[in-house]
């Protein structure tokens, strides 16, 4: 019962992780496109609170997945080479993740150069990542 429970605090923390972490290139989007000064305050407002709000979420992820790890014991863990590929894949997303603290503090301080194409593209890192993650826990390949 308690792997039940890690998981279902795991998946849920996932979530929410991602939920934030899918939204906030978008204010990134909309920052690069904007001109007006007001909406300008307004996103920088936005996304520092986003990305301080979801911070907790992905290590609070990573604590229930350690958890799991534990639980399902040594043994697993070595055989598990999905599972291998799938905390690089999440060492990854955590780098994106203080990467995205970089790029607040440049639109904090109006020092950002990309275009708003860049951030979408940037937005789609976190959805490959969790495609990948997804076809790993489900289909355990290797």
């Amino acid at each position: 019962m308690t792997i039940l429970w890690l998981k279902a605090l795991h998946v849920s923390f996932m979530v929410a992780w991602f939920a934030g972490i899918f939204y906030l290139p978008r204010l990134f989007v909309n920052h690069a496109e904007c001109d007006e000064p007001k909406v300008i305050e307004h996103l920088k407002g936005m996304e520092k609170r986003l990305l301080y709000f979801v911070t907790p979420f992905a290590f609070l992820t990573v604590i229930f997945g350690i958890a799991l790890i534990y639980q399902y014991g040594y043994q697993w863990f070595v055989a598990a080479k999905w599972l291998h590929i799938k905390i690089s894949l999440v060492i990854g997303l955590l780098i994106y993740h203080g990467y995205c603290f970089k790029l607040l503090k440049t639109f904090k301080e109006d020092k950002n150069t990309r275009s708003g194409k860049f951030y979408r593209i940037f937005n789609e890192v976190p959805v490959l990542i969790l495609f990948a993650v997804i076809f790993l826990v489900y289909l355990k390949p290797f």
